[in-house]
Order: C-alpha cells, then sequence, then structure tokens
C-alpha cells in the first residue's frame, strides 16, 4: 500500500490524513449494525494504515461508544469528528424528527460525547444541520465557550448555506464544512466551495462514493436490505438506477486505463479538486478501506480531469438525493 498523505484543513492548522474515514454505515443506516468487535478491528488497521480523521455523530446510534473503544489507544494520534444538533429519539423512525441547536442543549449533549467518545476533547464538533430556530451566532458563541474551556478544539458545519456559514465564521472561525459532494452531486461548486477557498475553511465531502454508487456495486438489480435508508432516496429508485449507470460507466472508463477502480477514480477526482478537500467514504470492509486509502495516492493529469468534466456534463443524473422531508433540512 502507498502512503495516505496529510492535509490541512483550510487555514486552520488542523492537519490529517488525505482521506477520513466516515464510520456511520458501522452502527446505521446501511442494513443492520455491524459486528462490533469486526469493527473495533476495522478502525484500528485504519490507523495502522496511516487514517487519523474519523466522523461520527451523537445520532448515529451506538457509534460514538465503537469509536471511542476502538480509538482509545490512539489518543492523540487522531482527530475525531462528531455532531451535535439533532435530539436523537428512543427508536430508528424518530431519529431525526427533532432538531435543536439551542446553546443549552449543546452544552448538556457535548459531555454525553466526550464520554462515548472517550476523550477529553472533541476534534472537530459540527453542527449537524442548520438549526433555523436558533441565529447561527448562537450556535458559534456556545461552541467558541466550549472551546475556551477546553472541551471542543475547532467547530464544523454541516450543509449549511454560504451566508450562515459566513456569519457563523464571524463569531468563531469555521475550521471545516461537512456536506454532500461527489461527481453524482455538484451543487456546492456553485456558491460553497468559494465561500470556503476566500474564508479559509476545508471542505470534508461525505458521501464521497454517491452512498455506494460511484463503486460500480449497485445496479438497477441490486436489492438493498429492508433497513438500508437508501430505499427511501429517489436517486436510488430502479428506474433512477439505471439512468444514472452512464456516471459509473464513464468512471469504470478511466479506471480501466488506470489500472483503478471506479471508486477510487472518484475519489481521486475530489482530491484533485482543492488541496484541502478531504473525504469521508466510509466502509465496513477491510479490502475497501485499503482501495479507498489507495486513491490518495493515483494521479488524475489535466487531461484526465478534463475529460472526465467534458463527459460528465453531458451526463444528467436522475432523482433527488434525498426524499423531500430531509432535502429541507439543508442549506439555510
Amino acid at each position: 500500500m502507498k502512503a495516505i498523505g496529510k492535509r490541512k484543513l483550510g487555514n486552520s492548522g488542523l492537519e490529517v490524513s488525505a482521506l477520513g474515514l466516515g464510520c456511520m454505515g458501522m452502527s446505521w443506516s446501511y442494513g443492520p449494525p455491524k459486528d462490533k468487535n469486526e469493527m473495533i478491528v476495522l478502525l484500528r488497521a485504519a490507523v495502522e494504515r496511516g487514517v487519523t480523521f474519523f466522523d461520527t455523530a451523537e445520532v448515529y446510534g451506538q457509534n460514538e461508544e465503537l469509536v471511542g473503544e476502538a480509538l482509545a489507544p490512539f489518543k492523540g494520534q487522531v482527530v475525531i469528528a462528531t455532531k451535535f444538533g439533532w435530539a436523537p429519539g428512543p427508536n430508528d423512525t424518530d431519529r431525526w424528527s427533532v432538531i435543536n441547536s439551542r446553546p443549552e442543549h449543546i452544552r448538556k449533549v457535548v459531555e454525553g460525547s466526550l464520554k462515548r467518545l472517550r476523550v477529553d476533547a472533541i476534534g472537530l464538533y459540527y453542527q449537524h444541520r442548520v438549526d433555523p430556530g436558533v441565529p447561527i451566532e448562537d450556535v458559534a458563541g456556545a461552541v467558541k465557550d466550549l472551546i475556551q474551556e477546553g472541551k471542543v478544539k475547532h467547530l464544523g458545519l454541516s450543509e449549511a448555506g454560504a451566508n450562515t456559514i459566513r456569519r457563523a465564521h464571524a463569531v468563531q472561525p469555521v475550521t471545516a464544512l461537512q456536506s454532500e459532494y461527489s461527481l453524482w452531486y455538484r451543487e456546492p461548486e456553485r456558491e460553497i466551495i468559494p465561500v470556503l477557498e476566500e474564508l479559509g475553511i476545508g471542505f470534508v465531502p461525505f458521501s464521497p462514493l454517491g452512498k455506494g454508487f460511484l463503486t460500480g456495486k449497485i445496479d438497477e438489480n441490486t436489492t438493498l436490505d429492508s433497513t438500508d435508508f437508501r430505499n427511501s432516496v429517489p436517486r436510488f429508485s430502479p428506474e433512477n438506477r439505471r439512468a444514472n449507470q452512464a456516471l459509473v460507466d464513464l468512471l469504470n472508463s478511466i479506471a480501466e486505463r488506470k489500472s483503478a477502480t471506479s471508486g477510487q477514480i472518484a475519489l481521486a477526482w475530489l482530491l484533485a479538486q482543492k488541496s484541502w478537500i478531504i473525504p469521508i467514504p466510509g466502509t465496513t470492509k477491510l479490502n475497501r478501506l485499503e482501495e479507498n486509502i489507495n486513491a490518495a495516492a493515483l494521479e488524475l493529469t489535466p487531461a484526465d480531469l478534463s475529460e472526465i468534466e467534458i463527459a460528465a456534463s453531458k451526463i444528467i443524473i436522475k432523482g433527488a438525493r434525498y426524499p423531500e422531508s430531509a432535502e429541507r433540512m439543508t442549506g439555510l
């Protein structure tokens, strides 16, 4: 395996591995929770292979406990990012039903995350979704207080709009924005990436492999587990999967030439966009982890990137990336 390399999140000075590891799917969302001991082995294998950036959230089931236990031996060597802003209900059906970023709620839930993660300070603390009922200045101010108290090191935002980012950054410098970005969701290029560049904020794309679709392992005939949240995603309907296969075909054609996989091309494309972009592909399998890590050493030439750009511009992606109710919670 080649060395994964490091990158800095904008002007913050926070340096992490060029690719992080999204941990959500280990505990929730992509079918039933995976075996805890197997996931601990995987998380520790990621550290051994140079990954130093791990992503979780309060609302991802038992994920913070898992990540905390797995990474406890590596205290000081890794950066764990987690998120606040949802008030988790007692079961999956209402997991995302109540949004809450009131300062007193933030102060309360940070204690639980610190305990579950087994850390003295949270490396990067994201607001999971913008709360329309709480001024972003109050949210940034609450995290600023936690930073001054030594409980948090850096502030992040997730799926926030350009104006919200500016307003938060004026109160407490934002280290990173986490939002969906990949070859099949390029909306951040219009307003978000220019603002991040201007303000010196890093970008952490989630779903950099299109929730698995860009790996080429899912087609119109794939049956997803009944507990897999992608069943509710319009973009994953069989007819839309069939239409969107054209993008995977494009990636496969480049991959063949590069002796790579379509997923590696998708990740290499993201890394080539900006030096302060750090994708966080998720996986529960060691071979996929190694495949993703090797993408960091894959170089796409200007000619490769131009070819991808021209071909991708002719492909119209079909289907919304979220159900309408979830999409309303983004970009405020």
